[in-house]
């Protein structure tokens, strides 16, 4: 496929209703300013009747591919399959529900091109959420900035642009889509930017998302922080703990065993070592220190072996039928 300027990655997950509208409303502003397009949709096993209507975008017009997957594996694999196969110079995410405008697609474009930024994140400043998501919502985005040290105000928006090079060369996984800015990062694309962008009420359907997010986005949170820095050399992680947990072990038993031949010399009472409980102590921190050790030698070499990208099983795409 010849390139384009810009690719739509659109997830989708049961929004048979949203699609064509969407659609029809992205044609309009992507033609009226003369924007080469391509949109890709990559069906997250939706079970309604999804698929078929993109089926049907995709014979009307060739701008449109989709992407289904086998079964649900969540947001991350939609966005990383379809970061695998856009080939336009910017690249655009964005939700199939509607919330996210197409009218600030152009602008969006803008700001890459000629600001030279790697990504520029949405930031939903008015939103149309209850108040039981917009305040985690917010204590969520103030903890990310602090551990980051990224500058966003809502980490959390689909509707982003990048530049091309940034999405073939991260690893979106898991639920790390929410922290893709700070992956990002890591890899060397610190050139982020900020834009207001509307929020939309939801037209059609229900949220496909509960409070269960904000737990498993503080456990990720930590997950992408610690992978992000420790990637490359994790023995720099587990061997400073190895070796704190082996040294305070070791020092802790040869105390032990030289009080007892210090008191065994001086005919002074003594005390079997194992009725001592810093004898426990210093067994429990050799053991520890030891396996924090193996932790890291084994992680050295795991990371000796390149990592698949695009594992997700793509069971059908239009441009195939």
């Amino acid at each position: 496929m010849k390139d384009k300027k810009l690719s739509l990655v659109i997830p989708v997950y049961n929004e048979e209703e949203s699609i064509p509208e969407l659609l029809e409303w992205i044609f309009r502003v992507v033609d009226s300013h003369s924007i080469s397009t391509e949109i890709l949709f990559i069906d997250d096993g939706s079970t309604d009747r999804s698929w078929k209507t993109i089926l049907k975008a995709s014979k009307e017009d060739q701008r449109v591919i989709g992407l289904k997957f086998n079964r649900n594996y969540g947001k991350s694999a939609a966005l990383q399959t379809g970061f695998d196969h856009a080939s336009g110079e910017v690249v655009i995410t964005m939700d199939a529900d509607m919330q996210d405008s197409p009218d600030e697609i152009p602008e969006l474009v803008k700001m890459i091109v000629e600001q030279k930024l790697d990504i520029v994140s949405g930031w939903k400043r008015k939103r149309h959420d209850p108040i039981g998501k917009t305040l985690p919502s917010k204590f969520f985005n103030w903890v990310t900035r602090k551990v980051s040290g990224i500058r966003l105000h809502d980490f959390n928006c689909g509707l982003k642009a990048y530049r091309k090079d940034v999405t073939k060369n991260i690893h979106v996984y898991g639920e790390m889509h929410r922290y893709i800015p700070l992956i990002a990062k890591w890899n060397g694309y610190a050139n982020i930017g900020e834009k207001v962008v509307e929020h939309r009420a939801r037209k059609y359907g229900t949220s496909k998302y509960g409070m269960k997010r904000f737990v498993t986005g503080f456990l990720d949170l930590l997950s992408v922080t610690f992978v992000s820095r420790f990637k490359k050399n994790p023995m720099h992680f587990f061997g400073v703990f190895g070796s704190l947990s082996f040294i305070s072990g070791f020092f802790i038993a040869v105390w032990i065993i030289g009080e007892k031949l210090f008191r065994q010399f001086h005919h002074m009472p003594l005390r079997d070592v194992v009725n001592q409980p810093l004898f426990f102590l210093a067994l429990v921190a050799l053991i520890i220190g030891m396996q924090l050790f193996l932790a890291g030698f084994l992680a050295e070499m795991l990371i000796q072996v390149n990592q698949r990208k695009g594992d997700y099983l793509i069971s059908e795409r239009t441009d195939d039928i």
